[in-house]
């Protein structure tokens, strides 16, 4: 194999890492925040669990019971918030993972 293919492979797995830890940690320090139990949440609420849920997945994965939506709710304001949260956490992190730079003309002539 390819030297820099591995080095490539390392880096990569290295990040995934970290990342995971990151997304574990924060969502260990917010999630007590975001599921108070003496409220019903509704639709901010909602968006916040719903950009936190993917948060939850390393959690998850390690067996940990963690929350990611609330069970007892306002009904449709909630769900379209968890909805909006989720498309917004997607946009921003799918939206960075494929952003890629646009090369100006100034670049393509060089």
């Amino acid at each position: 194999m390819n030297k820099k293919f591995i080095e490539r492979v390392l880096r990569k797995a290295a990040s995934v890492a970290i990342v995971t830890v990151v997304f574990g940690w924060f969502y260990g320090w917010a999630g007590p925040k975001a599921f108070p139990k003496d409220s019903i949440p509704g639709f901010k609420f909602g968006a916040l669990h719903g950009a936190l849920m993917p948060l939850a997945l390393p959690a998850l994965i390690t067996g940990h019971d963690v929350p990611i939506y609330a069970v007892v709710n306002t009904g449709r304001n909630y769900k379209l918030g968890y909805i909006c949260g989720i498309n917004i956490c997607g946009l921003i992190f799918f939206g960075s993972a494929f952003w890629r730079p646009t090369s100006t003309k100034s670049d393509k002539s060089q």
